[in-house]
């Protein structure tokens, strides 16, 4: 599961880089175009002012070329949401995959995967070591400069960012937009990145409520007649599922406490890893519609008793 969430997360990155130079999505301040899938789109505005367009047919227009695609768009990407939680996040977003690339960093150099941890995730094999702290500060710089780069691109052309930047003759604006972009996403990736994630991101947000209003949605289930098999897990110092989560969640918890929860599925993963080791299986897998509802009532009834 987690080489194909790899697969899914590589394949959007990199149409994120170049969507812009295919013209697949951007708005050119220049012309003042928004250009989707490589066709120019217009609302019809420029035809009314050259009076070639009715009143009413520009309405229309802008309601069946605007509005309606918009809609469509954000109902269809929160009824994904609302049976399946934040997937756009965990197996898709951009951000996120920084944040795991990240997080592998920073481990590698401190033992946490947070510096506000305050204490060190164990990782089997692994020992923390200082010489991996200038990699995890460049990958941060780097990642911030071409995330401040992309999103130039989707403003202006490509081709002319990229020119410009070549040779060095970037507009004074352009080099402001490159500069504090890069400042900005640098302090975010090195210092706040699980932060915005779970409470800055406006899209994940969104998601997480959609998820929550619906007792059916996709959760992760905990076996909690099992749950002494938790503390043989050859995980140091707990759960190796409590160790996995990249947002810092404990995936045995009830739902409310998992609201930021990206369903990467790495809990699941850790999990039947650990019980597959000592001849178990997992005590955690994904369960949606009617199985997600009876957890959820175990939950409720679990914290009653």
């Amino acid at each position: 599961m987690q080489r194909r969430r790899r697969v899914f997360q590589i394949g959007f990155f990199a149409l994120f880089l170049l969507a812009p130079a295919l013209n697949l999505f951007r708005f050119d301040l220049n012309q003042a175009q928004l250009w989707v899938l490589g066709w120019r789109w217009s609302l019809g505005i420029d035809a009314f002012v050259r009076g070639d367009a009715t009143a009413v047919q520009t309405a229309i227009n802008i309601l069946l070329r605007g509005f309606l695609p918009a809609i469509l768009f954000i109902a269809g990407f929160l009824a994904v949401a609302y049976r399946y939680g934040r997937l756009y996040c965990g197996w898709l977003c951009p951000h996120f995959s920084l944040v795991e690339m990240l997080n592998d960093l920073l481990h590698r150099a401190s033992g946490k995967l947070s510096i506000w941890d305050r204490s060190t995730t164990p990782r089997s094999g692994r020992q923390a070591q200082k010489r991996w702290w200038p990699v995890f500060l460049l990958a941060c710089v780097l990642c911030g400069f071409v995330w401040a780069i992309t999103l130039l691109t989707y403003l202006l052309p490509p081709a002319e960012v990229w020119a410009h930047l070549v040779r060095g003759t970037s507009t004074p604006n352009q080099l402001r937009f490159i500069g504090i972009g890069t400042l900005v996403f640098t302090l975010e990736f090195t210092l706040a990145r699980h932060l915005f994630c779970r409470f800055g991101c406006a899209v994940g947000l969104f998601q997480s409520l959609a998820w929550m209003a619906n007792p059916k949605a996709m959760v992760v289930s905990f076996a909690r007649d099992r749950a002494r098999e938790c503390k043989t897990c050859d995980a140091p110092r707990g759960s190796a599922c409590d160790h996995a989560c990249p947002m810092r969640l404990n995936p045995r918890n009830i739902k409310r406490m998992m609201f930021s929860c990206v369903q990467c599925g790495q809990c699941l993963s850790a999990c039947d890893s650990t019980q597959s080791d000592q001849g178990r299986p997992p005590s955690l897998e994904w369960k949606v519609g009617l199985d997600a509802v009876r957890e959820t009532l175990h939950q409720r009834r679990d914290r009653v008793h």
